[in-house]
């Protein structure tokens, strides 16, 4: 009984104690939070920067333009079928010619299905046949380039121009064919038989002097039209062509150019 007296008395201090304690526990963890709570977050270093992987645009820098500045496409010349034009389209039986001219050296030719003397070809023609305003040929050239040909009106030669061929080292000029080059013998008989028209000669097919109905047609045509269609035929004889061809797209030519005049 003296025991269970003592324990009672001591009882007040010991839960005294056991509260000051915890208090001083709790004290020092609510102390603890709040350091934990103001102290700065910690300093996060930035990530390497990544290498540039195209996805952000790069500075614009002039010298890239310089090759476009130097040839524009708008001022520059695009290709060979710049000074060429298309002069006339013979059809005999199934093959189609197609005559050109290149206005800056006037040297002609004919293409048609087959590689002519320079490799080059008649692709296709289109237009109606007896407009030749509106006439066009593809032609694919040597190397493989494809260029479209529109009709247009041979422009009128200056006295270099006529004299180009003839004054050449070589003493040729071109044959209007695709073949071999015309020698200085050809080329003066295309022009005499332009200004005789009425005699005929070599290249035009005929035997002896062309029909009444082909000279009258000639006659409306310029000599440096006829002279134009004479170096053709003799660049088609040079080729090979046999009288009657050669006859055939002669009188094909002459129409066509006689109707272009009316």
């Amino acid at each position: 009984m003296a025991a269970v007296m003592q324990a009672m008395t001591l009882l007040p201090t010991f839960l005294r104690r056991t509260t000051q304690a915890l208090a001083q526990f709790f004290l020092v963890v609510g102390w603890a939070a709040c350091l934990v709570a103001q102290s700065p977050a910690p300093v996060q270093e930035a990530p390497p920067a990544a290498e540039d992987d195209g996805a952000i645009p790069r500075p614009v820098n002039l010298e890239s333009f310089t090759p476009l500045v130097a040839s524009s496409p708008f001022t520059r010349t695009l290709g060979v079928s710049d000074s060429l034009i298309l002069t006339g389209i013979a059809r005999v039986q199934d093959e189609v010619f197609a005559t050109l001219l290149d206005t800056k050296t006037f040297e002609s030719q004919v293409v048609s299905k087959m590689p002519n003397f320079q490799g080059w070809q008649l692709l296709s023609v289109s237009g109606l046949p007896d407009d030749m305003q509106t006439w066009s040929a593809r032609i694919q050239a040597g190397g493989g380039q494809v260029i479209s040909v529109r009709y247009q009106k041979p422009p009128a030669k200056t006295g270099k121009s006529k004299t180009s061929g003839s004054s050449s080292g070589s003493g040729s000029s071109s044959s209007g064919g695709g073949g071999p080059p015309l020698n200085d013998s050809q080329m003066k008989e295309a022009r005499q038989a332009a200004e005789n028209y009425r005699e005929g000669f070599t290249g035009d097919g005929f035997p002896r002097q062309p029909p009444p109905e082909i000279v009258d047609k000639l006659s409306r045509l310029s000599v440096g039209q006829r002279e134009d269609i004479n170096r053709q035929m003799l660049g088609l004889r040079n080729r090979g062509l046999g009288m009657d061809q050669r006859r055939r797209i002669y009188v094909d030519m002459v129409d066509r150019a006689s109707q272009s005049r009316r």
